[in-house]
């Protein structure tokens, strides 16, 4: 069974930066997501790390958003800098079931997902 678990989110003012931490337990594979989710909105993608050490970012979030593994902690993170009210919302890390998948962007391609973490940035 598969276990990821988010740490590091709060409360930000605009132009600060933060960094999410994602561990995961279990025979998780190396790829990881990161979506978040504002209210009343829809789960989006931000950025994924291939096992291979690819990445990919949404538009909104390239140049500010860095998505890094550390591998001796099965942990992976996202420096977020420049941060903009419009980054607020719940971010989750998501592994997917298998080794390769095919865009890493999309939600139904990851079985397994965290509970999440707050990122609330403020004007």
């Amino acid at each position: 069974q598969v276990q990821l678990v988010e740490s590091g989110g709060g409360l930000v003012q605009a132009g600060d930066s933060l960094r999410l931490s994602c561990a995961a337990s279990g025979r998780a594979f190396t790829t990881r997501g990161w979506f978040r989710q504002a209210p009343g909105k829809e789960r989006e993608f931000v950025a994924a790390l291939r096992w291979s050490g690819g990445t990919v970012y949404a538009d909104s979030v390239k140049g500010r958003f860095t998505i890094s593994r550390d591998n001796t902690k099965n942990t992976v993170y996202l420096q977020m800098s420049s941060l903009k009210p419009e980054d607020t919302a719940v971010y989750y890390c998501a592994a997917p079931g298998r080794m390769n998948i095919p865009t890493m962007t999309l939600p139904e391609e990851y079985p397994y997902w965290g509970q999440g973490t707050q990122v609330t940035v403020s004007s």
